[in-house]
């Protein structure tokens, strides 16, 4: 764990620093090489990290992002083989929404019909076209077209998708809630301000957008549902906000102590570290630093090549490598050849 007191001023008077956005969303996934192939080719995702979960070391953990594996690009996975399908209800990350460049949607479409990804009609959503579609085992994802500004701070990864075409990052997530009126606050306190509300098409109820202060997956909306769900297969595991120095989130972990949550100590997770807490309607929160990253333990040319195992389970890597499926990076034609060149 690192000391906290070398940022012990991060924070305001009135509260902890406002979190830029999203940092990474984990989610539970069936069979690992279809997961792989989907996320990677067909998405056109990077495989940024191959790892193990860290409190199931016989589970494979996966994460996609952009080139770089910027914050607030890292989708992650625990492919759970035995695990049944789930169902998203109140308590639950109902829809994880990516930025995509404006005018792509027509190419994604496209996409999709040639690979047999079941999506639905696009829709219009607080002045944004949105598509929607789920993955191999049901997760329900969307597409948000938007500009992309010059600086943005994503990298597109071009191996199987065009770069005018490129998932950037995240957009949004949404909330699935019994009762909003708490976590409402509870963003608010997370430094999040409440920008819009309109009917949701999904529930019928009111759909209300929180914005963060960075520029990737700055979104979290809420819509409040009685529906039930389950965890499994096709649902989403936690979502993780970037508190980008410890400093910073120490302040915010004092910060949702003080409104009765019961945040954990700093764990140490390698490429971040983290706090997780429920909020009140039950939704997996985690806070996470954007430091080491995760080029830390890998070139950058040559992430997610190789299994990497965090340092407390590298002694066992050929009993954990035993345990594990077998699984084959897709890869584009033109990384096939520059393998072979190499």
């Amino acid at each position: 764990m690192t000391d906290e007191s070398e940022n012990a001023d991060a924070g305001t008077e009135d509260g902890p620093t406002p979190t830029p956005g999203i940092h990474h969303v984990t989610c539970v996934a069936g069979d690992p090489q279809r997961n792989l192939d989907f996320w990677v080719e067909t998405l056109g995702l990077r495989l940024v990290k191959r790892s193990i979960n860290q409190d199931d070391p016989g589970t494979y953990h996966f994460f996609y992002g952009d080139a770089e594996g910027n914050p607030g690009t890292s989708m992650t996975f625990f492919p759970w083989t035995d695990l049944p399908e789930g169902e998203v209800g109140a308590g639950q990350v109902s829809r994880t929404a990516f930025r995509v460049p404006e005018g792509s949607l027509d190419y994604w479409e496209e996409r999709f019909d040639e690979r047999g990804v079941d999506y639905d009609a696009r829709e219009e959503r607080f002045g944004e076209t949105v598509l929607p579609f789920r993955d191999p085992d049901g997760l329900p994802v969307e597409l948000v077209a938007v500009e992309i500004p010059d600086d943005d701070p994503t990298t597109a990864w071009t191996a199987f998708v065009p770069e005018s075409a490129a998932i950037r990052g995240f957009h949004s997530v949404t909330l699935w809630l019994d009762d909003a009126e708490r976590t409402e606050q509870l963003l608010r306190t997370m430094g999040l301000t409440e920008t819009d509300a309109e009917a949701d098409a999904a529930t019928g109820e009111d759909r209300t957008r929180f914005a963060a202060s960075g520029p990737v997956g700055k979104y979290v909306d809420v819509v409040e549902t009685d529906r039930q769900g389950s965890s499994g297969r096709g649902t989403v595991h936690h979502v993780a906000f970037q508190t980008p120095t410890d400093g910073d989130q120490s302040a915010m972990r004092d910060a949702v102590a003080s409104m009765g949550l019961r945040p954990t100590q700093q764990i140490d997770r390698h490429w971040f570290r983290s706090v997780y807490f429920r909020e009140f309607a039950g939704v997996l929160f985690e806070l996470a630093t954007a430091d080491p990253g995760y080029a830390s333990d890998e070139p950058l040319d040559e992430l997610g090549e190789r299994l990497v195992l965090p340092g407390q389970f590298e002694d066992r890597r050929n009993e954990i490598e035993s345990g594990l499926a077998d699984v084959t990076i897709p890869r584009s034609d033109a990384e096939f050849a520059t393998n072979r060149a190499d």
